[in-house]
């Protein structure tokens, strides 16, 4: 039986601008602007791997900035949008505390990656996080998958990346060289 195989994502700065010009953060479905290539980016990640998840931390929700309601509506309309390209998200998984709430979720925990992977029997190992912060590439190494960083360089992630088209080509030729 084949092991089953994910990609993480980060969302803010991996998926969707944050602290542009056009946007601060993501409050409602409508400030949710794209990269370039994300959509082709995770089409191509969907044909090699078994799922592609977002998980992120949404802190917002707990300092009372948005309802968990209203996150919900962002991550249905990222997913439906993305779909629209062909690109499918299994699901999005999200903390919603505050930042010095001390949970078990908040990245740089793994929790949320850990939790996804037991429900979908995935394989860590054989898996990726994408990240845009130190807390993705330490939650994704707690987990035991390998880590990618967007953005300039990170000593903690195995590779770094512009974006995450970049990031998902040298993704797929690493999980070709284990098989």
């Amino acid at each position: 039986m084949k092991t089953k195989t994910a990609v993480f994502l980060d969302r803010d700065g991996v998926i969707n601008e944050v602290l542009t010009k056009r946007v601060k953060f993501v409050n409602k479905p409508r400030d949710l602007y794209f990269l370039p290539r994300v959509a082709e980016a995770v089409k191509n990640l969907n044909e090699y791997f078994d799922f592609i998840f977002v998980v992120t931390n949404q802190g917002g929700v707990g300092l009372g900035y948005m309802k968990e309601t209203q996150l919900q509506k962002i991550h249905e309309h990222m997913i439906s949008e993305l779909k629209k390209e062909g690109a499918i998200i299994h699901e999005a998984v999200y903390c919603p505390h505050k930042p010095k709430e001390g949970c078990d979720c908040r990245k740089p925990n793994a929790k949320l990656i850990e939790d996804l992977a037991q429900r979908y029997d995935v394989d860590l190992s054989k898996s990726y996080m994408v990240g845009d912060t130190d807390t993705d590439i330490i939650a994704g190494k707690k987990a035991g998958t390998r880590t990618v960083f967007i953005g300039g360089s990170d000593p903690l992630a195995d590779a770094a990346f512009p974006d995450l088209y970049a990031a998902s080509e040298w993704i797929i030729t690493e999980a070709q060289k284990e098989d």
